[in-house]
Formats: C-alpha cells, structure tokens, sequence
C-alpha cells in the first residue's frame, strides 16, 4: 500500500514534467494553425460581398487580381495566414519532438506559408484592354504564363507535402489519432479534387474547374483546422492515462 500511494502522489509530478512554456507555446502553435485556416478560407467572402462572379469558371486567384474589386480582402486574408504559418511551421519545427516525418510536414508548412505570402504579393496582373497582350490566352488559367503560377504552384505543393508527411507520421508513430481519421478523409477529398482539376484542364471544355478548386481550397482549410485540434486535444490528454493508471492501481486493493 505505501508504494502504490508514492505511486499516486508521483504521478502529478511526472505529468507536470513537460515545462509549463512549452505547454504553452503548444497552444499557441496550434491557435495559429486554427486561424491561418479559418483565414486561408477568405475567398468564402464572394458569396457575400457585391461581386459579381462566376464560381464554376473563375478561379480564386480572379478574386485577388490587381483591379478587381474587394481585391484587397483576400490579398490581407492570404498574407495574414501565410504569414501564421510561417511562425508555426517553425515553432513546429523548434518545439516538436525531431522525427523524421514531422519535420518534413513542419517544414512544408512553414513553407507553404511563404509561397501563400508569396502568391498573395503577386497576383494575377490582367491585360490591358486597350494594350498590347504580354500573356498568352490560356482560358481558366490566365495565371499560367505570369510569376503567380510558379507561387500558386509551390503552396500548392507544399501543402500537400506537409498533409502527407504528417498523415504518414501519424500511422508510423501511432499518435495523432485525429489526423490519421479525419485528416486521411480530407486528404483523400483534396487530392481527388486535385486530380480532377490536372486532368480537366487539358481536355476541352470547363469541367467546373472554379468549383474544383474552392473544394481543395477548402479542404486544406480544414485540414489545417484539423491539425491545430489534434495539437490542442494531445496536449489536454498528455499525462492523463498516467494519472488514471496509478490511481486506479491504488484504489484497486
């Protein structure tokens, strides 16, 4: 009995082993991920705000084009995340235990956030109507022949590196159970999406390319939102089962 009560008394000690600035630092990480989501999903506000588009055949870069309007809505919203997560993808990497597959998922995000402040700095620069064309016409992307494609394409490409990375390291480490349930099903929906906007785009016709890519927009939304949870709900049941262990142990006998 004395050793199962040292047992019992040792267990607040050894779950308050983690230093309460980290415990900290874990939250905001996580709070920043939330945000820069919930941010990265500005281009919502098209439903709302007086513009007149079409989401079937328009792209989400159309909505931050220099001249358009409300432009400036979603060139704060993208920088503003990007730049979230640019600290968090680094804190990640500074405060995370170092493995393999976590760290290449917390520098993929670190640096999705730099190509997403990119992207955003860089928008698509229409034609003028009244001069000479400087891009060629290449229908839903316009984009394609300006510096806006090579950003779009590194955040595109390094979100999912990061969503991988950390899909895999959730099976092969047996954490984060969240991300290997509802992270693996958005990962799924973006990367079919993803596929369907590759594949559509070299055939003729329209395809819903516009809705497309407000699904796999949306999805790295909720990704994200996703990965800041399974933060949060770690670190809220960090030492909790060996609380419950010794103490069911001591009042077992």
């Amino acid at each position: 009995m004395p050793t199962e009560q040292k047992l019992a008394e040792a267990a607040p000690v050894e779950n308050s082993l983690q230093p309460r600035w980290r415990r900290v630092l874990r939250w905001f990480i996580a709070i920043l991920i939330a945000v820069a989501g919930l941010g990265y999903s500005s281009w919502v506000l098209e439903f709302i705000l007086p513009i007149h588009s079409n989401p079937t055949n328009t792209f989400l870069s159309q909505l931050a084009e220099k001249g358009a309007p409300f432009s400036w809505v979603f060139t704060t919203g993208d920088t503003g995340s990007g730049a979230l997560l640019v600290v968090a993808g680094l804190g990640g990497l500074l405060l995370f235990s170092r493995r393999r597959y976590s760290t290449i998922g917390w520098a993929a995000l670190a640096c999705f956030g730099a190509s997403t402040i990119a992207d955003a700095q860089w928008p698509i620069v229409p034609d003028d109507p009244n001069g000479p064309r400087r891009y060629v016409d290449t229908g839903l992307f316009p984009q394609l022949h300006q510096i806006h494609a090579l950003t779009s394409t590194l955040a595109v490409f390094s979100i999912y590196i990061a969503m991988i990375a950390f899909t895999v390291a959730a099976f092969k480490y047996r954490r984060w159970p969240i991300l290997r349930h509802t992270g693996l099903w958005i990962l799924i929906v973006g990367s079919a999406v993803t596929a369907w906007m590759l594949i559509a785009d070299n055939l003729p016709g329209n395809y819903g390319l516009g809705i497309a890519q407000r699904i796999q927009v949306g999805a790295m939304s909720l990704w994200l939102v996703a990965l800041a949870v399974q933060i949060v709900v770690a670190e809220r049941d960090s030492g909790i089962p060996t609380r419950r262990r010794h103490t069911t142990r001591s009042s077992g006998h």
